[in-house]
């Protein structure tokens, strides 16, 4: 935890399956965790471990099977009612016929459609928090997928959530783009759109990478194979900000291997 208040996520005792009595697949089993405000928690673990799912659940895209999920004190679907969840996917998803700052004015038009209203984050700042003002007049199609996914970064910043969910958003990149992503992200959130801590978003990052995960985290949550269960969380000591030199010290060398080890161990029966 970071502070403290009470955990921004708490999630307790959760189950997830999916299918029916005759064919069922239970995708997470009695996950516990908290997460703290202005934390940067990753979650990794082996293919088909339940992480999307998880993020989903506390997103409240996903109902619970069985167990609590809690964002501020209150039901994901209540969060994501009032506009305190922002949700970046693998793909950017940006409409092709729109501009860059039009993509990124779109929540803003749908909420006024619908009658909502909020205080949230000009466009235009969003952009150059993202540094792409200069951009804000192209098209998806003239940008690069790094660029793309900054796009998508600042439409999810644009109703100010105090809550961060990013599933693999660098997954689809060039390892070389998403090398130069994992720092743009670091800078973004660590900037954030208030002072110090306090206005820091929490973010939690689906990822396959144990190096990102590193990198960019206070804690590592390390899921176990499926059905997926924290078989350990990992607190990242790392000095911050933190720089590209970081990769190649010892600390982060022994964290790389702790992960991978904890990723060999084979699932508890």
């Amino acid at each position: 935890m970071t502070n403290d208040r009470p955990a921004h996520v708490a999630v307790e005792s959760l189950t997830k399956t999916f299918g029916n009595s005759e064919r069922s697949l239970t995708a997470l089993d009695g996950v516990n965790l908290e997460i703290g405000w202005g934390e940067f928690v990753s979650i990794i673990g082996p293919s088909g471990c339940g992480k999307t799912t998880l993020l989903r659940l506390i997103g409240g895209l996903l109902e619970p099977t069985a167990g609590v999920v809690q964002v501020a004190g209150r039901e994901p679907r209540a969060a994501q009612r009032g506009k305190e969840i922002g949700y970046v996917f693998q793909d950017a998803s940006l409409l092709p016929w729109r501009s860059v700052l039009d993509n990124v004015r779109l929540p803003l038009e749908v909420n006024r459609r619908n009658g909502g209203s909020r205080r949230n984050n000009q466009p235009e700042q969003l952009l150059e928090l993202v540094r792409l003002e200069e951009f804000e007049n192209y098209y998806p199609r003239e940008l690069s997928g790094g660029m793309q996914q900054r796009v998508a970064l600042a439409r999810a910043l644009v109703f100010e959530p105090s809550l961060l969910l990013m599933d693999e958003p660098f997954g689809a990149l060039d390892e070389i783009t998403r090398e130069s992503m994992r720092y743009e992200l670091l800078r973004i959130w660590q900037a954030s759109l208030g002072e110090g801590e306090a206005g820091r978003k929490t973010v939690v990052f689906v990822t396959h990478s144990i190096t990102e995960a590193i990198l960019l985290s206070d804690r590592v949550v390390v899921l176990s194979s499926a059905p997926g269960t924290v078989r350990a969380v990992v607190e990242i000591a790392l000095p911050r900000p933190r720089s590209e030199g970081v990769e190649t010290s010892r600390v982060f060398l022994d964290y790389t291997a702790q992960l991978r080890s904890l990723l060999k161990e084979p699932s508890p029966v």
